[in-house]
């Protein structure tokens, strides 16, 4: 766990605090957090994550899902979405970037820690 490197894309300031908060107390590392699209692509160029934490509800333009299509062009990292969204489109439209998983929020902390261990397998 302790080479496994976490960065997590939230909006949230709330969301993504509790997130670090418990991706830390399950023993891995947080190697970054961003609230947008810009900030979330130039940190996993930078930090090369295991995995990235990706909310779908990102503000502007470029939602989370756009993001991970971005993600697979440019890295080799696990993508699990955390995202309050479950409508069928939104559904479908993650489907197409092949996501590593897919998290309901609100989650536990189970729902995390199994997340995160199937994603890294």
């Amino acid at each position: 766990m302790s080479n496994t490197r976490i960065l997590i894309v939230e909006d949230d300031d709330v969301i993504a605090s509790l997130l670090e908060w418990r991706v830390r107390k399950l023993g891995y590392e947080v190697c970054g957090k961003a609230g947008n699209a810009t900030d979330a692509l130039a940190l996993v160029q930078k930090e090369s994550p295991s995995l990235v934490l990706l909310d779908i509800g990102l503000p502007v333009v470029i939602d989370g899902i756009e993001v991970a299509r971005r993600i697979r062009k440019i890295a080799h990292t696990s993508i699990i979405f955390v995202t309050g969204y479950s409508h069928g489109e939104i559904i479908e439209r993650a489907k197409t970037t092949a996501p590593d998983g897919f998290i309901l929020k609100p989650f536990g902390d189970d729902d995390l820690r199994i997340g995160i261990e199937l994603a890294l397998k």
